[in-house]
Order: C-alpha cells, then structure tokens, then sequence
C-alpha cells in the first residue's frame, strides 16, 4: 500500500488528487476495518490508518473516512479543546481557512451552516476553495478577518516573509491565527535555496517536488519578525500514550499567532 500511495501521490496533480480523493480513500479503507485506531475529526474507527507521504510514506497518517492526516487531528483536538472555535461561541470568528484541508472544512461548514458568511475557503488552485489567490498577495482588506487557518503554504512560496506580512495585515487587531508548516525541531535555522528547482532534487533535499525550503527552530523568529505574538505548542504532550497511540498523533508543535491589540 505505501508504494501505491507514493505513486499517486507524485504522478497526478494536487487538483486532480483533491477531486478524486474523496471517494477514492475511502474505498481503500474498506482494507483496514478494525479498531485500532480512532480519528478524532470524524469518529471513525479502523485498524490502523493509510499510509501517506510524497518521499517515505508514514504509517498510521491518512484516515480513510475524512481524510485527516495526523496534523489535522492534532489541530482539531487544539481547536476543540483550547479555541473559541470550540467553546460555542454566539458570533463565530470570520473565519479564513487557506489550503482548506477536506476533513476540516467539512467541519467548519457544518459549523458555520446558520453563519455561512463567515466562513471563507481559499486556496491558488483547489476547485474546492471560495476565493483564489497566491497568499503573498492577498484581496482583502486590512483587518477583515477574526481568524486565520494556514497549513503547509510557506514552504512553497517564493517570499514566505511577504506571504506573512499579508496576513498579518487582513487579520484584525487581537485576532488569532494557526499557521503551520514542517518544521525539523533537529535543524536549528532554516535552509533554503532557490537555485535548487529541479523537481527530483526539491524533493530529495526539502522532502517534496514543490518545496523551496525547509524550516527549522528559528520558524518562530519568522512568524514574530512581522509582528506576532507566537506560542509554540508542543500540544501532543496533553495527551496520554494511550490516547497518542489511538489518535496516531505527530511528533509535531503547533504555532498559533496573535496580532497585538494595540495594532491598528
């Protein structure tokens, strides 16, 4: 199965993927019945979980009934549990979700069914996005949006200081952003090199054929150099081995960011 996934995963084009992935996975789930692992997204539960990944496929990391990849869990369960996302809220944040991931949005749609306006998918390509644009220019209005969601976009601009300069611009005074991307905690600064654009070389030194960098510790210095306030949530650790193991969570932090009140 790892090698099925991995020659998918690099010989069709992300939109292609996103159309089919939908009915597809979860047909090759129907391979992993079980109750081994639980996806705190969607509920469900299977044996064990898809393998996934670009280079070194990853056991136990897509879940074949929502599609959530082990980050998404871990984010899930911070926005459920620490978010006021998940405290009910009257008025939900307005919310802009980048690079919508399919298991979360289908979430938040449900969420935000009697305050839909609130609620804004965005992405370059994805057919399954509202809006499209490259995040290093966005077309919004300074301080538009309460919260952001941005997963996994930095790596692939060209200007990850500017993509940030721009949302830290749309998000209003002491609105809050998740904004994360994949980070070596073993590397101490980041590496990134732009004459490196060959696809099979990108993918060799940065780990997949459409990335320009690779992020280290010091990816909480470039989020704090435009202006955030960063917290760096190591927020696997909340959990218990037992729970870690079923969710098959990440060894992996979670960045969340606040734009200062007093920035207006």
């Amino acid at each position: 199965m790892k090698h099925l996934i991995k020659l998918i995963l690099n010989l069709f084009p992300r939109p292609v993927l996103q159309r089919v992935a939908e009915w597809a996975v979860p047909m090759l789930g129907l391979f992993y019945l079980g109750e081994g692992k639980e996806c705190p997204v969607c509920g469900a539960r299977r044996r064990k979980f898809l393998p996934y990944g670009y280079v070194s496929p990853r056991e136990n990391a897509l879940c074949p009934n929502c599609l959530a990849l082990e980050r998404h869990r871990l984010l899930w369960l911070w926005l459920l549990r620490e978010s006021d996302l998940g405290r009910g809220a009257v008025a939900l944040p307005r919310l802009l979700h980048i690079a919508p991931e399919v298991a979360l949005m289908r979430k938040f749609r449900k969420m935000y069914s009697s305050q839909p306006d609130r609620y804004i998918t965005a992405d370059l390509e994805s057919p399954l996005a509202d809006m499209h644009f490259d995040v290093q220019q966005i077309p919004m209005g300074d301080g538009e949006v309460d919260t952001i969601i941005c997963n996994h976009i930095l790596e692939h601009g060209e200007d990850d200081s500017k993509a940030l300069r721009e949302l830290y611009r749309i998000l209003r005074p002491n609105g809050w952003a998740v904004i994360l991307s994949p980070v070596d905690l073993e590397r101490e600064h980041t590496f990134e090199d732009d004459t490196i654009t060959d696809p099979k070389e990108r993918t060799r030194i940065f780990g997949q054929y459409d990335h320009r960098r690779i992020y280290g510790r010091d990816y909480v210095e470039r989020l704090a150099a435009v202006g955030f306030e960063v917290y760096d949530i190591p927020y696997k650790e909340e959990f218990s081995q037992k729970e870690q193991e079923l969710y098959a969570l990440p060894d992996e932090h979670l960045y969340v960011v606040r734009k200062p009140l007093n920035d207006r």
